[in-house]
């Protein structure tokens, strides 16, 4: 029997397991698949352990749904933060060790509101009228119109197996300017499927739209996914960005064991 439970930041749920004790190390990529399939196991867009790691608060290791080893999860690195309160590791306040390094990240008092420092970006690279550029996890970034009825899975799968990113895989995300806010949709890679949110996705969006329209300075970025509110706040002085915060809530849902 495995203890569980379950997290959900915007929509974006992951299903997370303490391996303070080093019990869970051997799970295999069909098993952890099988703990993400929404019918056959506990239903998820990824799977963390919490572990413990010399000079951190915990260290976090992350798996996407096919339940192969992933990048960083900004949404996933907020529900493993409000995790680790919640079995009193911290505080207000954690420096974790995450895929792409360390990690800085600041917590609400009632546990719920999660902070998420993400690491400097210093290029953006165009493909075509898209951005690409990587927040932790490599990221496609298109505007487009009419994105409540745009076809996501299908325009997201075709860019993610086309000849350039196949091979390595890219998330996508579509965005439209809402004016006080921007609204975004993607495909997650690993998920092979549209997300609900996507906390690498918004935070490369927010980064984009500052370069393509020029802003700098210390930004706040409203964002709206499927799942619910998002916001990015960072530095930029036109040419690297800094001080890149993913804002949001992380929330339990459940828990519980299950018999593999």
């Amino acid at each position: 029997m495995i203890p569980f439970f379950k997290y959900q930041g915007a929509g974006n749920d992951f299903v997370i397991v303490d391996n303070r004790h080093q019990k869970h190390n051997t799970l295999s990529t069909k098993t952890i698949a099988m703990l993400c399939d929404r019918r056959f196991g506990i239903g998820a867009d990824g799977f963390m352990l919490l572990q413990s790691h010399p000079g951190y608060d915990f260290e976090m290791r992350y798996f996407n749904a096919d339940g192969k080893p992933g990048s960083m999860c900004g949404n996933g690195g907020r529900c493993i933060v409000a995790f680790a309160k919640y079995l009193g590791i911290i505080d207000a306040k954690t420096t974790f060790l995450a895929v792409d390094g360390p990690h800085f990240a600041k917590i609400s008092p009632q546990g719920n509101q999660v902070d998420l420092q993400m690491i400097d970006v210093n290029l953006i690279q165009k493909d075509g009228n898209a951005y690409v550029l990587n927040t932790g996890s490599p990221h496609y970034v298109k505007q487009v119109t009419e994105l409540e009825t745009f076809d996501v899975y299908r325009e997201g799968k075709a860019i993610r197996n086309n000849d350039t990113y196949k091979e390595k895989g890219i998330n996508v995300n579509f965005i439209e300017d809402k004016g006080d806010y921007l609204f975004v949709r993607t495909f997650e890679r690993g998920v092979e499927e549209e997300t609900y949110a996507c906390g690498t996705g918004v935070t490369a969006v927010a980064l984009s739209m500052a370069q393509h329209t020029g802003k700098s300075g210390h930004l706040s970025t409203p964002i709206k996914v499927l799942g619910g509110d998002l916001r990015i706040a960072f530095d930029y002085d036109g040419y690297k960005f800094n001080n890149i915060f993913l804002c949001g809530p992380a929330v339990q849902v459940f828990s519980g064991e299950i018999n593999i």
